[in-house]
């Protein structure tokens, strides 16, 4: 390993957290030359890169590929990063402590030592076009919503099940905005059965849901949704819990749509 023609002589084993991160440095002989702890924040980061500066061109193994600990270690003068998967740092760690005892400074000397010994087959992170990495992030952070979209349809669908189940099987699609409005527009069996077709049919056109195969069945259980008589008290709590979760399933692919633009650009740049 080498960095700028420089050989690499020391090697850091990096313990991360949420809030805070610890670090031990070892030499060629597998010697500790630094052991210290800093803060997830601007002053810790500058703390680390002053430290870090000591020993360049400096190899650091973390137990992580990713995420904002590993965006700050790329951005770290002379420092080659090597990421680790969770199954060889268990492994590495045993090997210092077979009795599985944990702590900060073990995990961090363990991934130093191994680095040491260990890593002439390893394959550091490389610091990535900027505009394929937040590409990258993008994608990923889209999958994310949509995961939270999925889990925002599902308690949807289970407050709508306590209350107002011909709302369940009027709409089979609840990835559907039409769905969502029409909890938004009807929020209680109360309010559909009282609305009455004519308002039932403009929903059905102006949200694009008009289909002949459906419409008989779909007014069928609209003129019977009080037929399942809920509790006032469970209907008032639950219909106020389904319309916070449909608001928030449209102001969520809103916010969908967004990112779908963003990496439509960002793709057509690409190189």
């Amino acid at each position: 390993m080498s960095s700028a023609g420089s050989p690499i002589t020391h090697f850091a084993g990096f313990d991360w957290a949420k809030h805070s991160h610890h670090v031990v440095i070892v030499n060629q002989a597998g010697h500790v030359v630094a052991e210290f702890s800093f803060e997830h924040t601007q002053a810790g980061w500058q703390q680390w890169r002053q430290q870090a500066a000591r020993f360049a061109p400096l190899a650091v193994a973390i137990e992580t590929s990713q995420g904002p600990v590993v965006d700050q270690l790329l951005q770290t003068p002379d420092c080659t990063v090597f990421p680790m998967n969770p199954n060889a740092a268990r492994a590495y760690r045993d090997r210092k402590a077979p009795s599985g005892t944990k702590s900060d400074h073990l995990d961090a000397w363990s991934f130093a030592d191994a680095l040491r010994l260990d890593s002439a087959n390893w394959k550091p992170l490389t610091k990535q076009d900027p505009l394929l990495e937040q590409l990258r992030l993008l994608c990923r952070d889209e999958i994310a919503l949509i995961e939270e979209r999925t889990a925002l349809i599902n308690q949807l669908q289970a407050a709508l099940h306590e209350y107002y189940p011909a709302a369940l099987e009027a709409f089979e699609d609840w990835n559907c905005p039409g769905a969502w409005a029409f909890v938004e527009t009807f929020p209680t069996p109360q309010a559909l059965v009282s609305a009455g077709k004519r308002r039932w049919d403009k929903f059905l056109h102006t949200h694009k849901l008009y289909r002949t195969q459906t419409y008989e069945k779909r007014l069928a259980l609209f003129a019977k949704a009080t037929d399942f008589c809920a509790s006032e008290a469970l209907t008032q709590a639950k219909s106020r819990l389904a319309l916070t979760r449909a608001k928030q399933l449209r102001l969520l692919e809103s916010q969908l749509g967004d990112y779908r633009q963003q990496i439509e650009k960002l793709f057509a740049r690409a190189p």
